[in-house]
């Protein structure tokens, strides 16, 4: 994602800034005036919930533990985002109060977005580093009609994101128009810029402006107030992306990096610049998780000042602990295949898979080849291709791991992505693939009813080849 030069310090007070755009939101967009709050009080009533998100103690969660998930929740209609009989897009400012929190002992990830959307289910969408915002055949399409503010802790090469602690704007894709290290502006001249880590579990307010073409986002802690210098200023002309009528929510996508992303509050409207002031930001729940000291739970301190004598009963300690750890790694391994610890990716349970297929049922078959079918399925909340293979002989096993062991590198937007994989029994292999909406290629190609251009022959001869090019320079 490209990052832009910091905006410029305000010219003038954030609060005569509020009077003016309030002003102007009055005389424009009273006809068409959008408002709610929610404080901590979310439900399945005023929220419309996707993928794997939940609400928790009246707080929104998009996500959890669970692996390659994908969770959406939107205002549960539609709400006008351009003024009558105009293609001029409606002013709005929004804020709302978010937490990231990571789970002990697991490696956290990728992130969440603010986003305007057409569709608020889980079709079209990915997970992992897609944050449940697009998927790998339709980023970057001008059709999606997709404006959203993303929050990401994860950096990818193929979007060109800064870091991997970042804000930024997205229209239509991944590849941020502009993007800026998580943190804000203060100090008395608003020069000074303060890091704020988005993964660290504490509870953030953000501010989301868009007026007269201009987008600006702000945040901070949400115990602290707005700050004056927006850590995001930037000129956008929505005029092609936003529809008539938009759904307004949030999005988020864990992948084999895992954390909780949850909303606590959230504000909108159309004509209000100072609604962010109505969230409630005192005596929120904590998220951040505790620290923990191995030197302090084992004693340290203590075995310092009793000596000899707790120092041999924590040797003792820990060699039990590294014995009990061994045997269990020792089980571990005894389930997983060498060539395992190589690759990736990693193994599925085959009872996730035998659910996303509803029983490998029939009725999900969109596939059937030489050597076994191919099912449509749903898994964690996320559409899938699973392939079943049979095979009856060491011939079968080795094109099974050599497969594995190709696609489990492929990174390319011409070639479908291998997502995980399933050993259940002898003679039964498993591979799980992105899911690709618009079915086979030759299905297309070879349909009488449809006749192609010229133009759309060489695009797809193009395309074919670039994916057998780079099979080729891979395999090479």
């Amino acid at each position: 994602m490209i990052s832009s030069s910091p905006p410029p310090p305000p010219s003038s007070s954030m609060s005569f800034f509020l009077v003016i755009t309030n002003l102007i939101m009055i005389l424009t967009s009273v006809s068409s005036s959008t408002e709610f709050i929610y404080n901590t009080n979310f439900n399945s009533i005023n929220t419309l919930l996707s993928g794997n998100t939940t609400i928790e103690s009246s707080i929104l969660t998009l996500t959890n533990s669970s692996s390659f998930s994908v969770g959406r929740a939107f205002f549960p209609s539609k709400i006008p985002t351009k003024h009558s009989n105009s293609s001029t897009p409606l002013p709005f400012s929004t804020s709302f109060i978010f937490s990231i929190s990571p789970f002990k002992h697991l490696l956290p990830g990728h992130g969440f977005a603010f986003i305007f959307s057409p569709i608020p289910g889980t079709d079209g969408v990915s997970s992992a580093q897609h944050l449940g915002l697009f998927n790998l055949t339709n980023n970057g399409n001008p059709n999606n009609h997709v404006f959203g503010i993303e929050f990401d802790v994860f950096k990818n090469q193929e979007f060109n994101d800064i870091n991997d602690n970042h804000v930024g704007v997205d229209i239509n894709s991944l590849t941020s128009t502009t993007s800026h290290a998580a943190g804000f502006w203060g100090g008395k001249l608003d020069d000074k810029f303060k890091d704020l880590k988005l993964n660290d579990g504490e509870n953030y307010q953000v501010w989301i402006d868009y007026l007269g073409s201009r987008v600006n986002v702000t945040m901070a802690l949400a115990s602290h107030k707005r700050p004056n210098r927006p850590l995001i200023s930037e000129f956008l002309n929505l005029s092609d992306v936003l529809l008539d009528e938009m759904y307004v929510g949030f999005c988020s996508a864990t992948g084999q990096l895992v954390e909780s992303h949850k909303i606590l509050g959230w504000s909108f409207s159309n004509s209000n610049f100072s609604i962010g002031d109505a969230l409630v930001t005192a005596n929120l729940p904590s998220f951040v998780l505790p620290n923990e000291s191995v030197l302090r739970s084992r004693g340290f301190i203590v075995g310092i000042t009793l000596g000899v004598l707790v120092a041999i009963g924590s040797a003792a300690m820990i060699f039990m602990f590294l014995l009990r750890k061994r045997r269990k790694r020792k089980e571990e391994e005894e389930n997983i295949e060498d060539w395992e610890l190589e690759y990736w990716p990693h193994r599925i349970r085959y009872e996730d898979i035998y659910a996303a297929t509803k029983g490998f049922s029939d009725q999900n078959v969109i596939g059937i080849g030489g050597n076994g079918k191919v099912y449509r399925g749903i898994l964690q909340g996320v559409e899938v291709a699973v392939k079943r293979i049979s095979y009856d002989s060491e011939y079968g096993m080795r094109e099974f791991l050599s497969e594995i062991s190709s696609l489990g590198r492929l990174r390319h937007r011409n070639v479908v992505p291998l997502r995980g994989w399933c050993k259940k029994e002898k003679g039964s292999l498993i591979l799980i693939y992105d899911y690709m909406h618009n079915g086979s290629l030759d299905k297309i190609i070879f349909d009488e009813n449809t006749i192609f251009q010229w133009e759309e022959r060489i695009k797809v001869l193009k395309d074919v080849a670039q994916g057998i090019l780079y099979l080729h320079e891979l395999g090479g």
